[in-house]
């Protein structure tokens, strides 16, 4: 007896030394706990939900996920960074309505897409500003920037939606269906991806914004521009919420003033379920984009299960508390 316990020990030595070294190695890589939720949820689902295995029903979630995992793209950038941006449903409504008004002022599609834009990136510089300058807290200035731009919105439209319902090349570009129910908005979505997971990951950018997250004081020291990486982000962040919005106004060709509210909680509830610590230094696009798959799987699920629409938020709540947790463990593992 004494003999097979002192034979195992090594074993369990053993077993014990290859966990320690996988949770090291997973808490190296921020998307895998999000990962494993993407796995166990559509699992889930597979198992309880009627339909939810078809080309149309993943066709029917990235139409819906694509506006959002631009957004949630350019949120979790400026999140690692170390900064929040409440504002970008906001932004996503007033692009999407600054487009709509110049394409009703016979402004050429072209030149009013790009405007727009422009406009949006503007909003992210002065909160960018606002945050770098005076440091108040980028959560209050963005909570501010928001109500203030959503607040503009209604006074120039009295809650009144404007339309404009001449279709165009620009609009199909933007958001029209290309292979059986698939948007090209989702093609959007999938180059923003590429475009700033190699930002992050491959140039000196995204060393910069991972150092100015995890240490600014020490990112300084060491000779990274904190303050204009943190500014750059800013306008990251509006500019694609306000590209967000313009491909939904192409889709739909109307905009009220309270397109795009709520937004900034799901992008940032995707961002963290996807390994985005809300601390900054931590996290990785392609983590987003699981959040953002993971969040679009809870919506597409739910209703094909025949579950009431309000569980949509009460799930996604419990998974973003969890996320949280695993994450802040999984950071402080790494270390």
């Amino acid at each position: 007896m004494e003999r097979k316990t002192i034979e195992t020990r090594p074993q369990v030595q053993r077993l014990e030394s290859t966990l320690k070294r996988l949770r090291h190695q997973a808490a190296r890589y921020p998307e895998a706990g999000a990962l494993v939720a993407f796995l166990v949820v559509f699992l889930g689902f597979s198992l309880t939900a009627e339909h939810f295995l078809t080309i149309q029903s993943f066709a029917g979630m990235l139409a819906v996920i694509a506006e959002l995992g631009i957004v949630t793209v350019g949120i979790s950038l400026l999140m690692i960074s170390g900064e929040f941006d409440l504002s970008v449903g906001s932004v996503l409504a007033v692009s999407s309505m600054s487009f709509a008004l110049l394409l009703r002022a016979d402004i050429p599609v072209i030149p009013a897409l790009i405007l727009a834009l422009i406009f949006a990136a503007l909003l992210g510089l002065l909160n960018g500003l606002i945050v770098v300058i005076t440091n108040i807290p980028s959560f209050i200035t963005t909570l501010g920037t928001m109500m203030f731009w959503r607040g503009i919105l209604l006074a120039i439209t009295g809650g009144t939606p404007v339309a404009y319902f001449k279709s165009n090349l620009v609009f199909q570009v933007l958001n029209s269906r290309f292979i059986a129910d698939f948007r090209t908005s989702a093609l959007w979505f999938l180059l923003t991806v590429i475009a700033f997971h190699f930002l992050l990951k491959h140039t000196r950018y995204g060393n910069w914004v991972y150092a100015t997250g995890g240490n600014e004081e020490a990112a300084r020291v060491l000779g990274t521009p904190t303050k204009q990486v943190k500014l750059i982000n800013f306008v990251i962040s509006a500019f694609l919420a306000g590209f967000a919005g313009c491909i939904q106004f192409a889709r739909f060709m109307a905009v009220d003033a309270l397109r795009g509210q709520g937004l900034e909680l799901e992008a940032i509830a995707a961002a963290v379920t996807g390994g985005v610590l809300l601390s900054g230094g931590y996290g990785s696009i392609i983590g987003a984009v699981l959040g953002v798959l993971i969040v679009g799987m809870v919506r597409t699920g739910l209703v094909l299960a025949g579950a009431p629409p309000y569980w949509y938020q009460a799930f996604v709540g419990v998974v973003l508390i969890v996320a949280v947790i695993i994450n802040t463990r999984m950071k402080r593992r790494a270390r």
